[in-house]
């Protein structure tokens, strides 16, 4: 599975109980063979992937393919990933927020 697959799978992953008055907007700029732009956006209780950068976001969340592959599958600690810039995440707070939501922890 390559990153961008993984982001186009995360509505099918959110349960959506726990979306109730949410509201957020994640960009994923992805470089690498398998990666690429995508949003994912939280909204009246519904998680929706899209390709392409849409809307104005709370959370952009740049990497290269492997590195958040190896986050994502644990071979990477996440808060050494941010220390060391192999995952940048210009809103900490709003990605911890949502970051068990989506189950990436």
């Amino acid at each position: 599975m390559t990153a961008k697959e993984f982001l186009f799978t995360l509505p099918e992953k959110v349960q959506p109980e726990t979306l109730d008055g949410l509201e957020t907007t994640f960009h994923f700029d992805i470089s690498g063979d398998g990666g690429g732009q995508v949003t994912v956006h939280v909204k009246d209780g519904k998680c929706v992937a899209e390709e392409g950068l849409q809307g104005e976001p709370k959370c952009v969340v740049k990497a290269k393919e492997e590195n958040l592959m190896n986050v994502l599958k644990g071979k990477i600690n996440p808060l050494m990933a941010i220390l060391t810039g192999k995952l940048k995440i210009s809103n900490q707070g709003e990605m911890m927020k949502y970051a068990k939501i989506f189950g990436l922890m």
